[in-house]
């Protein structure tokens, strides 16, 4: 069985993208295949205030010129539209810091909800502007995709899933991981970038064959003999 550890930011679009060409890459494994996936926090700017930053500010600090930010929000668009995503960069008046919301959707991995709970997350701040520095408005997003409000409250108010959070990302980047979204497949196979869903399709049917071919090599290590086929060794 094949797992898939995404490793993402929620003020990274490419992250969305490459969840909505995930989805498309599982739909297409064979019936029955059973893919976990688990997602896994990045900061992409982790010395943002807690509040945030506005938007406009932050993009001019670390793109400089106007027409290069109209560009890719432009490009952006397009590609959104190819996968049912219909960002609105006009509604977002805030790049929120993001540690909370990782630790929130920590939270939803333990309870079960996790891919609801990004999936809300990603929709309320790209397609509906929602700011996610504002702690009552993550709340309220994580409560409408199953995650109890009074227990998500309970943990923003404490520092509950904070070493877990900052220990899975110390990790990704003693890795020298730098960019999201990061693929990790069974523990193999890593892809880099909102790839399309087939090349994201190739590394699981990679990972597959990779496995059984471990499995094979396993089966024949512990054959008596080491008999490659398991048989029966005849001794005369």
């Amino acid at each position: 069985m094949n797992t898939c550890k995404v490793v993402s930011d929620l003020i990274c679009p490419w992250c969305y993208i490459g969840k909505r060409r995930l989805e498309a890459a599982l739909r297409e494994l064979p019936r029955g295949t059973d893919v976990p996936v688990s997602w896994h926090p990045f900061q992409l700017n982790p010395e943002l205030p807690l509040q945030g930053m506005d938007r406009n500010e932050y993009r001019r600090r670390k793109f400089g010129d106007g027409e290069r930010c109209q560009a890719m929000d432009a490009r952006l668009t397009e590609v959104g539209t190819t996968v049912g995503i219909k960002f609105r960069f006009d509604l977002q008046s805030t790049i929120p810091n993001t540690f909370d919301s990782h630790r929130v959707i920590w939270l939803a991995g333990q309870l079960g909800v996790q891919d609801a709970v990004l999936e809300a997350l990603f929709g309320a701040y790209f397609c509906e502007g929602v700011n996610l520095s504002n702690r009552a408005k993550l709340i309220a997003v994580a409560a409408s995709a199953g995650l109890d409000a009074v227990r998500t409250e309970r943990l923003l108010s404490s520092d509950e899933g904070a070493a877990e959070v900052r220990g899975e990302e110390q990790e990704v980047k003693s890795l020298g991981v730098s960019a999201v979204p990061l693929f990790i497949i069974q523990d193999r196979l890593a892809v880099s970038g909102a790839q399309p869903a087939e090349i994201l399709l190739r590394a699981f049917e990679q990972a597959e064959r990779l496995q059984k071919k471990q499995r094979s090599r396993t089966r024949e290590s512990a054959s008596p003999s080491g008999d490659p086929a398991g048989s029966p060794s005849r001794h005369d």
